[in-house]
């Protein structure tokens, strides 16, 4: 975040979110920062699928948009330092994974490291990666839920910042479950961000600090 040296007065935290499909949570940080009282403000929002219907939302909302599609890079690394280069462009204060379905280098992850945010559908540490719905109810797990947490270069294993937690009911659906950790994650993640912004949340030693003490 920037201060102007005239005013004294801090400006908005400036927000790149990173999308790959319907952008629900895009939205729900999008309707967050949608008063002048917020502490953020989403500058833009990248795609690695032109068809994302997150680019829609953004655009709706007057937000930057650009697709950057993995598929026309010779790897991962090259995809990588171009979405690096892109993002820097918006002079981001924290960058927030929001459904998007790719796993990010090493590097990547180090240059954007205490300002590279994800939300997971899981009470982590339980369920990292794919299907966790499905793996809850297999397991007859009584609770579920999301974590949002910083970004490390362990898949899902980052510092801990919220989680939101819902019963696993006896009739759940894999459906009907993710519909209730949805909700949830639509509360907690504008909550992490504002807290983020605000200049209250930070990384530090691998620790995520919430107004100075430590939220494991």
């Amino acid at each position: 975040m920037q201060v102007s040296s005239s005013t004294n007065i801090k400006a908005r935290c400036r927000i790149v979110v990173l999308i790959s499909g319907n952008g629900s949570n895009l939205q729900a940080i999008i309707d967050h920062c949608g008063n002048d009282q917020s502490p953020a403000e989403v500058v833009g929002v990248i795609s690695n699928v032109q068809s994302a219907f997150g680019l829609e939302r953004a655009h709706s909302a007057g937000i930057d948009t650009h697709c950057l599609n993995h598929r026309e890079f010779v790897s991962r690394a090259a995809f990588d330092e171009a979405l690096a280069a892109l993002i820097e462009g918006f002079r981001p204060d924290l960058v927030v994974l929001a459904g998007f379905m790719r796993i990010l280098s090493p590097s990547f992850v180090d240059h954007f490291a205490g300002r590279l945010m994800n939300i997971h559908p899981s009470l982590l540490p339980r369920y990292p990666g794919l299907d966790t719905h499905k793996r809850a109810i297999a397991d007859g797990a009584k609770e579920h839920g999301a974590t949002v947490h910083f970004v490390t270069r362990d898949l899902d294993a980052g510092p801990v910042i919220i989680q939101g937690r819902v019963e696993i009911l006896e009739d759940d659906s894999e459906h009907t479950l993710a519909a209730r950790v949805h909700e949830i994650e639509h509360r907690i993640y504008p909550e992490a961000v504002s807290w983020f912004a605000a200049g209250r949340l930070r990384l530090q030693d691998d620790i995520a600090l919430l107004d100075g003490q430590p939220l494991t």
